[in-house]
């Protein structure tokens, strides 16, 4: 069954950024021009996804209002004859058939993906999380929804990352895939942020997964775990020893390119040097002033 649809959890309380995120949602923090979550629609679509539905809660109706039109400010924009911001404007309006749905109660990512039951139903779907924004020349969706396809299971993106930073994430047991593609792997196990003398591995999950259907029923079942909350990352678990036919089995791809993490303040802020520094536009008087501004720090 071809993958359609995008599931993109975005009802959290984005406390780390207070009081920035007091009256806005975190997901609306601008990374130079755009908001994080519009990153997240465009690689969301530019993998075949147009049908794409945001999980959110209170204080969110901004996100909303972001991928609808502004009639006011398109005329406004027209009377001036700025084809150029026109365009910018009208581009999230057209990206994508963005729905809206409220978690209600913040019960965990497992939760958050729960409630997108009725609106995908019976067939396989994508899970963006804001948080990681993964660089348009570098995408690893379309490999994942490849690998969903050729195996029927769910697959996550996985990061080598540094031992004592696996306690931030969810990590995976891996064993070798049939193949000649190194980066695939077989998931044998998860656990969600395991100390580093338990990990089975390096390997983390990141906020990229490509999931069965089977997930909803396993969802349903899956007590609330670390932190009080139902893990999306224990019902993978649950997946990788269910059979086949079932719509178990739980793969892994092993991301290598280019990610920008904006769910830390200083990683955010990373993010905005990095991505600015990379365009036509801005990169070469910012790069130059970097490097000005570099020699002056003691």
């Amino acid at each position: 069954m071809s993958i359609r649809k995008a599931v993109i959890p975005a009802a959290g309380l984005g406390t780390r950024f207070l009081p920035a995120t007091k009256s806005t949602p975190k997901e609306m923090l601008p990374v130079v021009d755009k908001p994080a979550i519009q990153y997240v629609v465009e690689e969301a679509v530019a993998a075949g996804l147009e049908d794409v539905l945001m999980i959110t809660g209170r204080s969110k109706r901004t996100l909303a209002d972001h991928f609808d039109s502004v009639p006011e400010l398109e005329t406004a924009l027209e009377a001036k004859g700025d084809e150029k911001r026109l365009a910018e404007v009208r581009r999230s309006t057209e990206l994508a058939n963005v729905h809206f749905v409220r978690q209600g109660q913040p019960k965990g990512l497992g939760h958050a993906v729960l409630c997108a039951r009725h609106h995908v139903g019976d067939e396989p779907f994508a899970v963006l999380l804001g948080d990681d924004l993964i660089d348009e020349r570098d995408p690893v969706l379309p490999t994942m929804i490849a690998l969903q396809q050729r195996t029927g299971g769910s697959v996550v993106a996985l990061l080598e990352v540094d031992p004592e930073q696996v306690h931030l994430y969810g990590c995976a047991a891996v064993e070798p895939l049939e193949g000649d593609d190194a980066d695939q792997v077989r998931i044998t196990g998860l656990v969600e942020k395991p100390d580093a003398a338990d990990a089975p591995s390096n390997l983390a999950v990141i906020g990229r997964y490509v999931l069965s259907p089977a997930v909803f029923d396993v969802l349903d079942r899956t007590e609330p775990g670390r932190g009080g909350e139902i893990q999306l990352t224990d019902a993978l678990a649950t997946l990788a020893g269910m059979p086949a036919e079932q719509g178990g089995g739980v793969y892994g791809v092993v991301f290598r390119g280019r990610r920008y993490d904006t769910g830390d303040r200083l990683d955010y802020l990373k993010a905005v040097v990095r991505i600015a520094a990379d365009r036509p536009d801005l990169g070469p008087d910012l790069r130059a002033w970097l490097t000005e501004y570099v020699q002056t720090l003691t």
